[in-house]
C-alpha cells in the first residue's frame, strides 16, 4: 500500500484512518473536502478540483486521498493500488456521525476554508449531513462492493473496514504488511 484511496459514508472514519496512514506511511495526505469547499460552502469549480486532485496523485511516490467524489474518482483510483471502503453499520455511522457534528458545531471548529457546520444546515432538509449519511448508506455499499468485484478495478486491492476494529488493526499493521 502506497496509493490509498479512503472512501466511505460521512462520519465513517475516513479522515481520521487517512491521517494516520499518512502518518504510517510517511506520504502526504489530501482530504477531498478541503479542497472542494471553498469559503461559504461554495462548491469548487469541476475543472480546478480535477485539476489539483490530478497534480496531487500524479506524485510518483506514495500519497493517501480521503473522499468519495465521482467526479475524480477516476484519477484516484487509476493511479491508486488500495482502496480502504468503510462499510460500517449505518448505526455505527450515524452515531459517529452525530458525536462528529455536534462537537464541531460545540466547539465552533472551522473545517475548510472558513466553513463550519451549523444547526442551520444540520435541519435544512437539502443540505442536512445525516438526511445525506442516512440516505447513502445502501447506495454506497452497493457501489464499493461492485467496484470491488468489477474486473476493470482487477489493479486495485480493496481493503474492508466493516467495524471500528478493522480500521484499528489497519493502521496498527506492521509496514511490511501495507
Amino acid at each position: 500500500m502506497r496509493r490509498i484511496s479512503v472512501v466511505g459514508n460521512s462520519g465513517s472514519g475516513k479522515s481520521t484512518l487517512a491521517a494516520e496512514l499518512s502518518g504510517l506511511l510517511r506520504v502526504p495526505w489530501l482530504e477531498l473536502d478541503s479542497i472542494f469547499h471553498m469559503a461559504g460552502w461554495t462548491r469548487r469549480p469541476a475543472e480546478e478540483f480535477r485539476a489539483d486532485v490530478d497534480r496531487f496523485t500524479a506524485a510518483a511516490g506514495g500519497w493517501v486521498v480521503d473522499g468519495n467524489y465521482s467526479a475524480v474518482r477516476d484519477l484516484v483510483w487509476s493511479r491508486a493500488d488500495t482502496v480502504v471502503w468503510f462499510d460500517l453499520p449505518r448505526r455505527t455511522m450515524m452515531r459517529r456521525l452525530l458525536a462528529r457534528t455536534l462537537r464541531r458545531m460545540a466547539t465552533g471548529a472551522e473545517l475548510w476554508n472558513g466553513n463550519k457546520e451549523s444547526f442551520r444546515l444540520l435541519l435544512d432538509k437539502d443540505e442536512s449531513i445525516f438526511r445525506q449519511a442516512w440516505t447513502a448508506h445502501a447506495r454506497l455499499h452497493r457501489l464499493f462492493r461492485g467496484a470491488a468485484a468489477d474486473p476493470a478495478n482487477a489493479h486495485l486491492t480493496f481493503v474492508r473496514i466493516a467495524s471500528p476494529d478493522d480500521a484499528g488493526r489497519l493502521s496498527r499493521a506492521p509496514a511490511e504488511d501495507r
